[in-house]
């Protein structure tokens, strides 16, 4: 029973798959604006996370002779007006942010795909029970109901934050897999894995999900953009991360009052934010077109 995705026809099995990845993979080299983009990402992501290691100044020590000290010198984004370092500072919210976008949608991705799969594969009170709640949080206000629960899980952990965010990001794309799975499961491939035994979940997981893989992959892509937007966006009105920690959105809201006389303290921190976020969106176009070649030219 352990070979039966091996056995059962249509299954794509091992070698299929890395036949396919391997495809994929050459026509995702030909998109040079996505290879642009992921290199900007890693590049980001390194820089972010070598920072300590090559700034001079680290993002909680105050510079007590350069309040306000425009970009130069050993400040290479400035100081702000109380001697804390802009690029140290910057980097540790790009950190934050980073971390919030990916942790936020491999939850998101993971969420949709498994309630999705389950209300399409078993249907009945399963598929009611689960789309009613999919209807209910799709009409919920998420930004007010996590401004209104971030008083309750400040000075604990932010990866409460993250979870709040992912619960409101993965409903539409549970749709779409639900509709997925209810052309899936009635493929001769999973009828016959259904006529040997093979448990539901584990028919779900091993042939249904896997046949969805690039839409799972483009969402996953998608949700690190707009989840490191919505944190930006909650950050920026106090809701999400909290002092002494810092991310994007916490530097932008807290100097946005600077960005015409001291711009330096503001446009760094939003300028790599726009750079960032158009570089994720490159990359997610380029897996789109490398999944699915049919995709490119259309409107």
């Amino acid at each position: 029973m352990a070979n039966t995705a091996s056995t059962v026809p249509g299954a794509a099995g091992p070698e299929e798959a890395s036949s396919r990845l391997q495809l994929v993979w050459r026509r995702f080299l030909r998109q040079r604006l996505a290879l642009f983009g992921l290199a900007i990402v890693v590049l980001l992501f390194a820089v972010a996370y070598l920072s300590p290691y090559i700034s001079l100044w680290q993002y909680t020590q105050l510079d007590f002779n350069a309040f306000l000290e425009p970009p130069g010198g050993s400040h290479w984004f400035g100081t702000t007006q109380n001697g804390f370092d802009v690029f140290a500072l910057t980097m540790r919210g790009m950190q934050k942010s980073l971390v919030i976008g990916l942790l936020g949608a491999l939850m998101a991705t993971a969420l949709a795909a498994t309630i999705g799969a389950f209300a399409g594969y078993f249907g009945g009170v399963v598929n009611t029970a689960l789309l009613t709640v999919i209807d209910l949080l799709m009409v919920l206000p998420a930004f007010l109901i996590i401004a209104i629960l971030s008083p309750s899980f400040r000075g604990h952990t932010w990866l409460i934050f993250v979870v709040l965010l992912a619960a409101f990001q993965w409903m539409v794309t549970a749709r779409i897999v639900r509709g997925m799975t209810l052309s899936l499961r009635e493929r001769e491939f999973v009828q016959a894995a259904r006529f040997m035994g093979v448990p539901g979940w584990r028919i779900i997981f091993r042939h249904i999900l896997p046949n969805m893989a690039s839409l799972l992959i483009i969402d996953a892509t998608i949700n690190v953009s707009s989840l490191i937007l919505a944190e930006v966006g909650l950050s920026f009105f106090g809701f999400g991360v909290q002092p002494p920690d810092v991310s994007l959105g916490t530097l932008i809201g807290d100097y946005a009052g600077a960005a015409l006389t001291f711009p330096w303290e503001f446009y760094f921190p939003a300028g790599l934010l726009v750079v960032l976020v158009l570089a994720i969106n490159l990359v997610g176009d380029g897996l789109r077109d490398a999944f699915d070649p049919n995709t490119q030219g259309r409107a």
